[in-house]
Formats: structure tokens, sequence, C-alpha cells
């Protein structure tokens, strides 16, 4: 197994004890599991491209493990500060939003997990990830209304690249990639 993979493995295999902790309210171990995750996820890509591992699994396996780590982020969020999701239910259901459609819109039309990576995508989960921490920890919601918005933006492009492709591929950069890329082969 590459380092990459093994990293996004990781973060899979650290969900269970996300919840875990959240479910016996213990919010620091899940914090700091879950900045840990946040930490593997920003890392493993550059590794690997750094030692040219970059695979079609890894794109796989790292799309995977984001869509899980924050679906239990949002699940463990309710169970250990119901109060404040309940203050920024709309935001967070945005964001939620934002990442289940587009996986829903591939899975339709493809019959399996998208993992384009856009640039979007990522400024969304580098923006989201501390903000909602950031919120949490009682820090000021404005940041993370505002990477809310970010997250919309890159759901709906992630949703306008899955109506666009034909068969998806990995690694988008944005829309805009995709439609010259389909310009250039449509000439």
């Amino acid at each position: 197994m590459t380092v990459p993979n093994f990293l996004s493995v990781l973060r899979l295999v650290l969900t269970p004890f996300l919840l875990a902790t959240a479910w016996f309210q213990h919010p620091y171990l899940f914090l700091a599991i879950l900045i840990f995750a946040f930490i593997l996820d920003a890392i493993d890509g550059p590794i690997a491209r750094r030692l040219h591992q970059v695979s079609k699994l890894g794109s796989k396996l790292d799309s995977w493990a984001d869509f899980f780590v924050y679906i239990v982020f949002v699940i463990g969020a309710c169970l250990l500060w119901p109060e404040i999701i309940m203050r920024e239910l709309v935001f967070i259901l945005l964001v939620v939003t934002s990442i289940v459609l587009p996986v829903l819109t591939g899975l339709i039309k493809f019959k399996k997990l998208t993992s384009y990576h856009t640039w979007m995508v990522k400024l969304a989960a580098v923006s989201t990830a501390p903000t909602a921490i950031w919120v949490f920890i009682g820090g000021p919601a404005l940041p993370f209304h505002i990477a809310t918005a970010i997250c919309v933006v890159a759901g709906l492009e992630e949703i306008v690249i899955s109506i666009v492709l034909k068969e998806p591929y990995s690694d988008v950069r944005t829309l805009w990639h995709v439609l010259k890329k389909k310009k250039n082969v449509n000439n």
C-alpha cells in the first residue's frame, strides 16, 4: 500500500473513533481526532504527487475518506453541540447538501463515486473545516458562513461537471477546464 493510500485508509479508520468520542461526550478528543484527520487530508495529495504515487485508487480512497469524515463530523457535532447545530442549522444543512448532492449526482449518472478534487472543493474544505471547528469552540460564526457560501459554489460546480461529462475522471481542476477540454475534443 502506498503512503498516500495509507493516509486515506487511516482517515476512514478514524471515523468510527470520531463517532465514539462524540457518542461518549468527549468533545476535545473528538476535535483532536478530527483535526488529525483534516491534517491527513491536507497532506495525502501533496505526498502522492511528491512520491509519484498518484493513482485512481488513491483518488477514490481520498474521496470516500472525505465523505465519511465530513458526515461523521456533522453527526458528532449534533451529539456534542446540539445548541450550536440548531443555531447554525441553515448553514450546516447547506454545507451537508453541498457535499451530498454532488455525490448523489455522480452516483446516479455514473453509478460510481466521482473524485473530481476541484480547486473550489479544496478551497471549500480548507475554509470550512477550521471555521466550523472555530464555531464549535466558541468563535464567531461569520467565517463559517462565508465558508458555507464557498461550499455551495463548490457543490454546484461539481454537479454541473457531472452533468457535462460523459464519464467521470479524477482530479478535475475546474468546470472551465472541463468545458475547455470538451470544446477541444469537439473541434
